[in-house]
């Protein structure tokens, strides 16, 4: 348990593109971090002579993670149980109680914490450990609420991350910046809506826009969902009063076919272009990630839209390469027509072989 442990949340398979994520915040901090992650696994653990709280999230501000949901700083492998079996029941709370005072001042964060998260890997044997999870949250909270250590208003969080039933990591973060257990959200699908894709649409509202949501998405805005069909990313822009143009070949499902806020055209999404700007363009289409990315940064440029919404579809290989290329085309072209913008690229938790951007101009 020698130095400050990074522990990081991402899709199974893709340890190795969050790994890149945390070697180019680790660069820019300067942190010399060692990082290891197993295929497969739901996570990357990184370790750290020496930790800067500060200097971390001013390089993921400069370098926003693409791959990694959440982080946090702790240390870790933490024995929560004898090597020993033993006749009385089994205490986790105590070792706990002791790694989160040492952390604590390894880290140099203190309490009280807004809340204490009790995660595991996610993936299915990770999820055997939620049952666990559930028992001894409760009981951790409620030794921390009797030493004061807990409060609604804080501004960190504590977490432990199981690895199994016998080992744990503990750590810090700021609850603002990781806003769902794991950085995965709690989201429903919605009855209504004709496609479980409308969920990506959903997070990434929630992922990007924050607090803005509902300024951003006013009744009466107009946008245009490229590639709309069955109509999941239109029902939801739908469900927030904008007016849609749905583009695409193919048919309309459920509610959204007959929505009055809706206007179909059997169009090609890769090729049209509306008459007069509008608010919103979202894109789900299933191309080459370069293209996409091209289309929506002439859509920005051109002044056809203000803000989009997209999925990049990623290769088997050289994925965080092939985000990167598309990053910096997006940039090319918005540069060359002299526009300031804001990008945002994330795999989100509803994201497959894929990730979603946020692309907007700033006047």
């Amino acid at each position: 348990m020698d130095g400050v442990a990074l522990v990081a949340y991402c899709r199974a398979g893709f340890e190795g593109e969050a790994t890149a994520d945390l070697r180019r915040i680790a660069a820019r901090a300067p942190l010399r971090l060692a990082l290891s992650g197993v295929p497969a696994s739901g996570y990357v653990i990184g370790q750290a002579e020496a930790y800067d709280d500060a200097a971390w999230k001013r390089a993921e501000a400069v370098a926003p993670p693409m791959f990694t949901r959440s982080v946090f700083a702790g240390l870790g492998p933490v024995p929560l149980l004898s090597p020993q079996p033993v006749a009385a029941p089994a205490d986790r709370v105590t070792p706990l109680l002791a790694a989160i005072e040492t952390m604590a001042g390894l880290v140099g964060v203190a309490p009280p914490w807004r809340s204490v998260w009790i995660e595991f890997p996610d993936t299915n044997d990770g999820k055997e450990l939620s049952t666990l999870a559930r028992g001894l949250g409760s009981r951790l909270s409620g030794a921390l609420r009797s030493r004061e250590q807990l409060d609604a208003e804080a501004k960190r969080r504590l977490h432990v991350f199981l690895l199994d039933g016998r080992t744990a990591f503990v750590g810090a973060s700021d609850a603002q910046r990781n806003a769902w257990p794991m950085g995965i959200p709690r989201l429903r699908m919605p009855g209504g809506a004709p496609s479980r894709s409308t969920l990506k649409l959903a997070e990434a509202f929630a992922a990007f826009l924050g607090e803005g949501d509902a300024a951003l998405l006013r009744p009466g805005l107009r946008a245009v969902d490229l590639g709309a069909a069955p109509g999941g990313w239109t029902w939801q822009l739908v469900q927030r009063g904008l007016k849609v143009t749905a583009i695409d070949n193919g048919p309309l499902k459920g509610s959204v076919a007959t929505d009055p806020l809706v206007t179909h055209l059997r169009e090609d999404g890769l090729r049209w272009r509306p008459k007069r700007a509008v608010d919103w363009v979202t894109c789900d289409i299933a191309e080459q990630p370069l293209r996409i990315a091209e289309l929506m940064a002439h859509w920005i440029a051109d002044g056809a839209a203000r803000r989009a919404i997209f999925n990049l579809k990623l290769p088997m290989k050289k994925r965080y390469d092939e985000v990167q290329r598309c990053e910096q085309r997006i940039g090319e072209i918005l540069r060359r027509a002299k526009v300031r913008y804001t990008l945002r690229i994330k795999q989100l938790y509803h994201d497959r072989e894929e990730v979603t951007a946020y692309l907007g101009r700033v006047d």
